[in-house]
């Protein structure tokens, strides 16, 4: 079936009148994947790590720190939901390099979800640091005029939060299969090492926007110190 635009996705199959995509399949696929490989990567922890377990302790730490770095405070009440995100991106990206898979995130509904995902997580962590009316206050600074900007950037930068993933994994993929169709089999090969090092970068980028994003609402030094480095990415 051919698509007739990069914004429209092939149907699976249909539960009743709810018609399922190929990339929720694949999604739910990552998702079973990812937490099979958990299960089985954490079920025989001991106070004497294995090789397995010190490269798990290493993961974690790793993404601890990168959070702690941005927030400049605990990472541990984000570490969930970031660390999550962070795993599942690098899997959705890099998913395009098997034969006959597509990256959900080359599709703009798995960005949007995400990119929904983050907004709320940001006034769920803000509301519960801040309190209700210290939160929405907030908004109002520093002076009340700027209230209408303020909830006006909380939409564009979550539509530049999507945009930013669905663009560069759907670029990336849509070259990749046009070299593919020019040229044959050998030469996307560097395009495709190409993809897999965008894949790992933009689940860097996302997870570290979502964490100054995050950072900010709750009164933290995210929104000095995070900033700048996630705007050069």
């Amino acid at each position: 079936m051919t698509q007739a635009s990069p914004l429209a996705s092939v149907v699976a199959f249909h539960m009743g009148p709810i018609a399922v995509t190929r990339p929720v399949v694949t999604t739910w696929a990552i998702m079973l994947v990812l937490t099979i490989a958990a299960w089985a990567s954490t079920r025989r922890l001991g106070l004497a790590p294995t090789r397995r377990q010190a490269v798990l302790e290493m993961l974690v730490a790793g993404i601890m720190s990168q959070i702690e770095e941005v927030i400049r405070s605990d990472a541990r009440p984000l570490l969930p939901l970031l660390g999550t995100l962070f795993i599942f991106l690098l899997a959705a990206n890099v998913a395009g390099i098997l034969p006959g898979v597509q990256a959900p995130t080359a599709h703009i509904e798995t960005p949007a979800a995400l990119a929904l995902i983050v907004f709320l997580a940001v006034h769920v962590f803000g509301i519960r640091a801040r309190g209700l009316a210290g939160y929405l206050g907030s908004f109002a600074q520093p002076k009340l005029i700027m209230l209408p900007l303020n909830m006006l950037s909380e939409i564009t930068r979550t539509f530049s939060l999507m945009v930013r993933l669905f663009g560069n994994i759907m670029s990336g993929e849509f070259l990749i299969a046009l070299v593919l169709a020019l040229a044959g089999l050998i030469l996307p090969v560097p395009l495709m090492a190409l993809e897999l090092l965008i894949g790992v970068v933009q689940a860097y980028i996302f997870t570290v926007l979502a964490t100054v994003f995050i950072g900010a609402a709750v009164g933290g030094e995210a929104g000095e110190a995070g900033a700048p480095a996630a705007t050069h990415h």
